[in-house]
């Protein structure tokens, strides 16, 4: 059984680093990420193409490459969380959150009993096929499974503190793009945004729950850091190979 190295991190209130994938299929993504230096992977369900069985591929490489695996599932609903555990994920985060009652939802297919209703299945790639006794194995995932939880609508901004003092969250995650339109401001730069923004974090410390942001921009992502945001998620693959073959061009162009 693998220790989650950011659900650790993370509660020693230490800042990890990860990304996003997205759209790369091959399983060498995970280790291309893992010798990047990043601590951890989301695996995009909700709006990645992908399957499960090239999302459990992923995940195994990445509990090999040790790379936390992570995957962002469409929506929050039991069999879309709990098919991805038993692949492997050692974390999952749910978007669109809005309701207290969709959070503890979440966190309950999230863990086992007696603190969860997560159904168990023990030799899988949960355990790198290895099961485990029982009532050890379940301990052990329900202190290292990562409950992530996506803040993007303007109702969860406006009920934050009822979603994160729900237990067993970990992590509240801002959508910065989901975010603005649901506020209907004009760019997650616009002063609403960035008060809702600060608005999670304040909340995050209050209820001993983590917080982050999904950006592309190095310089916004060092900036909530040092607000007090801990997990920073960079940019995506697509937007790596984009931004590495313009440039490339434009010098070569140039």
């Amino acid at each position: 059984m693998r220790d989650n190295k950011v659900r650790a991190a993370l509660r020693r209130g230490e800042v990890v680093i990860g990304t996003m994938v997205a759209e790369m299929r091959s399983p060498a993504i995970a280790l291309l990420f893992a010798n990047a230096g990043f601590d951890f992977m989301f695996i995009d369900m909700e709006h990645g193409a992908y399957d499960l069985a090239t999302v459990a591929d992923i995940i195994k490489v990445a509990r090999l490459a040790d790379i936390v695996p992570l995957v962002r599932v469409p929506d929050c609903q039991y069999h879309l969380i709990a098919r991805v555990l038993d692949a492997g994920a050692m974390g999952v985060m749910v978007p669109r959150v809005e309701t207290r009652e969709q959070v503890e939802q979440a966190v309950a297919a999230l863990r086992y009993p007696p603190v969860g209703a997560r159904g168990c299945s023990t030799a899988k790639g949960n355990s790198d096929y290895r099961g485990g006794p029982l009532w050890e194995f379940t301990r052990h995932a329900n202190e290292n499974i990562l409950a992530v939880m996506q803040i993007e609508r303007k109702a969860a901004i406006e009920h934050i503190d009822d979603l994160l003092s729900v237990p067993g969250v970990d992590v509240a995650l801002i959508g910065p793009a989901d975010l603005t339109l649901s506020l209907g401001a004009p760019s997650p730069q616009d002063p609403m945004v960035q008060e809702a923004i600060q608005k999670v974090v304040d909340a995050g410390k209050r209820h001993g729950v983590a917080t982050g942001i999904h950006l592309r921009d190095v310089n916004g992502l060092k900036a909530w850091r040092d607000r007090g945001m801990t997990m920073l998620t960079y940019s995506t693959e697509i937007d790596f190979i984009m931004t590495g073959a313009r440039a490339g061009v434009a010098e070569l162009r140039g």
